[in-house]
């Protein structure tokens, strides 16, 4: 069932619309349902307030005077269509650093890639395959990339090579991790031997920004995926899946539904890295801890 005209239309005045619009319970247990079906994120009560906060910027763009109107249109075939990515951009969290939880980043140069190219070949025979998965702008996959880059520089004799995947399921965040471009204090935790290697700064000093080099770039694939989804397709066995601060968003049932989905991506003796908060306690799953948040697949 789609709006009115009169009720979503780009010629409104935007100003005669109440500047804060109440959610009603009814109103965010809808919501509250969809969001966990569509995406895995729970959203309990508690919650309310920030939801009602983050969907009033759509209902003002859209023209809406009520969460009950949007409601109506977000469930329609066109709000499925056009509106659920915007809605997906706003109730999806997406904090992330360069070099965030720095151990894994040493772990992965000093253990898991040696072991890796020895027992595997992974790098050698064929490019090592690296999923970042819940990559939101960009940060940790080209965290990963400089990792692997200064592994193979220094490492020449081996030849290696590797691919890295990124997704995440917000378009937003894909777009920006895309253009690889970061302030310069975002790029802050970045070792200064790394930022002379892998970025590039404006010619606008002013500008204070960075982008990170074309080399790093092309390794790197970003594409949007919804945990959600039945199958995740990647073509072969992953070496590494890096999925850190995501799944705390999920109830103990859709985690450990999405940490078996890992499971089955992983070749054996494979890696999967998880945030420091996160844990798989009680999961039954085939791998084994080998350090703080990083399992191996037996």
């Amino acid at each position: 069932m789609g709006l009115q005209a009169d009720k979503i239309s780009s010629e409104a005045d935007v100003s005669v619309l109440p500047r804060a619009v109440a959610m009603s319970m009814a109103e965010f247990e809808r919501l509250s349902a969809f969001i966990h079906a569509e995406l895995g994120i729970k959203m309990p009560s508690a919650k309310r307030t920030l939801l009602e906060s983050r969907l009033q910027k759509r209902l003002k763009t859209l023209s809406i005077r009520s969460f009950s109107d949007y409601c109506e249109y977000v469930f329609s075939p066109k709000g499925i269509s056009e509106e659920l990515i915007h809605m997906i951009d706003l109730v999806t969290t997406n904090k992330t650093d360069f070099f965030r939880e720095v151990h894994h980043f040493k772990f992965l140069a000093d253990s898991v890639l040696h072991a890796l190219v020895s027992e595997r070949g992974a790098g050698k025979k064929k490019p090592l395959r690296l999923w970042s998965a819940g990559c939101s702008s960009g940060e940790e996959p080209y965290t990963i990339a400089m990792v692997l880059n200064e592994f193979g520089r220094i490492n020449p004799a081996l030849g290696f090579d590797y691919s890295i995947v990124a997704t995440d399921i917000s378009t937003r965040v894909l777009e920006a991790a895309r253009r690889g471009v970061y302030s310069e204090a975002q790029a802050a935790p970045i070792p200064n031997d790394l930022k002379r290697r892998y970025l590039l700064r404006s010619r606008e000093a002013a500008r204070g920004v960075v982008r990170i080099v074309p080399e790093l770039r092309a390794k790197t694939r970003f594409c949007r995926l919804n945990f959600m989804d039945a199958e995740f397709n990647f073509s072969e066995p992953l070496d590494i899946i890096f999925c850190r601060n995501v799944v705390i968003y999920f109830d103990k049932a859709t985690q450990e539904k999405l940490f078996t989905k890992f499971c089955d991506c992983l070749g054996k003796g494979s890696y999967l890295f998880i945030g420091h908060s996160e844990t798989l306690s009680g999961f039954n799953l085939p791998i084994e801890k080998v350090s703080t948040s990083v399992y191996r697949k037996i």
